[in-house]
């Protein structure tokens, strides 16, 4: 089997699904306490860098997608597959599992 090397310029999402970069996690409390990597909840807003074509419509069209490259989007907790490439953490998601666009 021959090994693939990714990198996001060569991962293009399919249909209605979005590629977000993870947003890294709180690495302390509000009160300064410092949270082992047992303790960190997994993050929910991350930056989209490539969206799908979009959802196919009953009569072929394209359905565009709300979100583009660069939104900072929240996402549900449980959503999605997550995809590591070197160091960075990604999450490959359908558009319906994008909760809102953060400002």
């Amino acid at each position: 089997m021959a090994a693939v090397s990714l990198s996001v310029s060569t991962v293009k999402p399919l249909g209605d699904r979005v590629f977000v970069k993870v947003s890294a996690s709180e690495e302390k409390t509000a009160g300064g306490i410092l949270l082992p990597d047992t303790a960190k909840e997994k993050p929910q807003v991350g930056e989209v860098v490539q969206v799908g074509p979009g959802k196919r419509n009953d009569d072929g069209s394209r359905q565009p997608i709300e979100v583009k490259v660069g939104d900072k989007v929240l996402y549900s907790k449980y959503a999605g597959t997550d995809i590591k490439l070197g160091s960075e953490d990604y999450v490959l998601l359908a558009e319906k599992d994008i909760l809102a666009v953060v400002g």
